[in-house]
């Protein structure tokens, strides 16, 4: 009963530690090269926008000050609905950028 009682217990607590292993993992970073960001006009630094291409990008838009961006202050990266399960740069842009209220 004992022997039964220590697996179980070691069970669930090995189990528990990949759990939250698993939610600590960082999620991957967008790159210029997948399809949305491409699609959008993703650069991972707001300077580098092409102005000719997308000239409602202004000097001092970046993903930190975006509306859609949800990484926590003073975080270098962090999600954006619009890259399901990536990471953006804060210093980065899109076409979608909407300013913070």
């Amino acid at each position: 009963m004992t022997n039964r009682r220590v697996f179980i217990l070691q069970s669930a607590l090995g189990a528990s530690a990949l759990a939250s292993g698993m939610v600590m993992a960082a999620a991957p970073m967008v790159t210029e090269a997948d399809a949305q960001a491409k699609a959008l006009g993703y650069v991972p630094d707001s300077a580098k926008a092409d102005g000719k291409k997308y000239p409602q990008h202004i000097a001092g838009q970046a993903c930190g000050n975006c509306a859609l961006f949800q990484g926590k202050a003073g975080a270098a990266t962090g999600p954006c609905p619009l890259f399901a399960g990536k990471e953006v740069s804060v210093k980065g842009w899109c076409s979608a950028y909407a300013k913070k209220a």
